[in-house]
């Protein structure tokens, strides 16, 4: 029942049990989300608790990503302003926490934002930090990942696009120094 307002406030046992929190989406950035923590409610506990809770945002880092250019705009695009989340708590590294983020889309339905990033070839699968490297959690996650972003590369989205053919031939003829001189060519005698 205890609202969490820095990283620091939330006690090592729920990292190391990879706890997931819920909470309310405030800004985007290039560090991470910043997510007011939505503690477990009580009816008559809450109401005489939310007098003394502490006021703060944590940042949230998608865990297991690099994001792309492109990323940051699509996440700005899918997370709207006070949207609630589910975080799943995997590290915390110094006033940042490593996490799993989940998005409710429908009733029964939620979206992993971590794989989903991977899955549009908005980013690249990196190191899980915080979690050590050994264990079956890691593997299982980076196994997720790495399985969303060959998706993304045979799917040729994103990151992994690659120009066709046609697009090829015609970014060299453009190029082309003979081309360009006789474009230069038509367009003196045009003038003149």
């Amino acid at each position: 029942t205890t609202k969490f307002a820095s990283a620091l406030d939330i006690p090592v046992g729920f990292i190391e049990k990879n706890v997931k929190l819920r909470g309310k989406l405030h800004h985007i950035t290039e560090k991470g989300l910043e997510v007011e923590h939505i503690p477990i409610s009580i009816p008559f506990i809450t109401s005489l608790q939310s007098k003394w809770q502490p006021q703060g945002l944590l940042l949230v880092r998608l865990a297991g990503v690099e994001l792309a250019a492109g990323g940051m705009a699509w996440l700005q695009r899918e997370l709207k302003p006070k949207q609630v989340i589910w975080f799943q708590l995997l590290g915390r590294e110094d006033l940042a926490l490593e996490c799993l983020v989940l998005v409710n889309k429908g009733r029964f339905l939620s979206v992993c934002l971590n794989e989903e990033i991977l899955r549009q070839g908005l980013g690249r699968a990196a190191r899980i930090e915080g979690l050590h490297h050994d264990s079956r959690l890691y593997w299982k996650l980076h196994k997720r990942l790495l399985r969303a972003e060959l998706r993304a590369l045979k799917k040729n989205k994103g990151i992994w696009r690659e120009e066709s053919y046609s697009e090829r031939i015609r970014d060299r003829m453009s190029n082309n120094k003979f081309v360009q001189t006789l474009k230069q060519f038509a367009s003196w005698l045009r003038s003149s």
